[in-house]
């Protein structure tokens, strides 16, 4: 990982730029943090970034990279839905970015998309430009995806379904695929139908909750660790099945029991190293704070006025990269800290007491998911 000594701190510089292109959706999943939570700064933004913002952006990117000697950055454009600005725009955002970068820095640019935009011609086009697709979706059924619904309520399934099959027959542009999980699915039945699909990736994300505004219950008598037992079914299913896909979340476990570090926000406790640049330019964190409160992901940064060295001293930025130190007690002297790195920050918070300075509120589920890996690992390791 690329970084320098300043004193005695190492600073990691960030690597992943996240490029809001468009801060609309024509989706209206009824679990969406962005639009249905309690942050709204989208309405007050470019529904599309401007060009301008654009140019400014990669001379950001570049004039990091030079600082820190960075030998690759990781451009994803994001949304809203990005592909409602059809492939054109796209192109020229890419090669703005390409053109500002050192010569020795390259760039690998992704698209994270609901898929109903999708044909043949832009996943060619964009393909021919160097971009990688990932998909958001629910499940390889229409009824895993009813939540994910457009304004009219009408279902995504039909064209989401068919941008499937097209991404199948170009592994060279597929990703994997994003799926929250939804307590009241079967989770056999979302991990099978996920694998037909044979995705190079799938990414299990927990909804976005916390101590004040708690997950969804499972229907019926509540278990203490639902969302544990839930992905516990699906890691056994990934485990002892034939080759799968790879499933970020078992892997980046199981790397971390490892000792390797780990490169997810959602587990480990190596530093953040992505951040946001929304369509009017400000620089923010991570999107996931925006379910807590409004301004969460706010820094009162901007790239026409700020470097992103600047934004890597933000109070936020760093309390998300200070490793154990930025724990709240209870996860500094938990046996599993290593491994769990106190879950998403996110997840973390509650109103009225202590901020981000709490364990996750899926903390049981997350031991839970653990230590059922950590068990399944070293029998494994006794039978060879």
């Amino acid at each position: 990982m690329a970084g320098e000594k300043t004193g005695r701190t190492a600073v990691v510089p960030f690597q992943q730029f996240v490029l809001k292109v468009h801060s609309r959706c024509n989706l209206a999943c009824t679990y969406c943090y962005i639009y249905a939570g309690p942050d709204h700064s989208w309405r007050t933004r470019p529904p599309t970034v401007p060009a301008a913002t654009v140019r400014q952006t990669a001379l950001r990117i570049a004039e990091h990279a030079r600082t820190h000697r960075l030998r690759e950055a990781r451009i994803d454009l994001h949304g809203g839905e990005p592909l409602l600005t059809g492939p054109g725009p796209l192109l020229e955002q890419a090669a703005a970015i390409r053109a500002a970068l050192p010569a020795d820095c390259t760039a690998d640019f992704g698209v994270q998309t609901n898929g109903t935009l999708l044909t043949r011609d832009m996943i060619d086009t964009l393909a021919a430009a160097g971009f990688r697709l990932g998909l958001s979706l629910d499940g390889g059924t229409p009824g895993l995806n009813r939540r994910r619904i457009d304004h009219a309520g009408r279902s995504s399934w039909p064209a989401v379904s068919r941008a499937v099959r097209l991404l199948h027959d170009r592994p060279d542009v597929f990703a994997g695929i994003l799926c929250t999980i939804d307590i009241t699915a079967d989770p056999a039945a979302v991990y099978g139908s996920l694998r037909a699909m044979d995705p190079p990736m799938v990414d299990f994300l927990l909804p976005h909750a916390n101590w004040s505004s708690p997950p969804p219950a499972p229907l019926g008598p509540a278990g203490r660790t639902p969302y544990g037992d839930w992905l516990c079914t699906v890691f056994d299913l990934w485990w002892d099945g034939s080759p799968g896909p790879r499933v970020r979340v078992f892997t980046e476990i199981l790397g971390l029991l490892l000792g390797r570090p780990s490169s997810s926000e959602a587990v480990g406790l190596s530093p953040v190293v992505a951040l946001v640049v929304d369509t009017d330019g400000a620089i923010e964190q991570v999107d996931s704070l925006k379910s807590t409160y409004e301004g969460a992901a706010a820094t009162g940064l901007d790239v026409f006025h700020h470097t992103f060295d600047e934004a890597l001293a933000h109070p936020g930025m760093a309390a998300r990269r200070s490793g154990r130190e930025g724990l709240g007690a209870q996860c500094r002297g938990c046996a599993l800290v290593e491994v769990c790195g106190g879950g998403n920050y996110a997840h973390r918070y509650r109103a009225e007491a202590g901020g981000f300075a709490n364990p996750s509120v899926y903390c049981a589920d997350l031991e839970r998911l653990i230590r059922h890996i950590a068990a399944r690992l070293d029998a494994t390791v006794a039978l060879n």
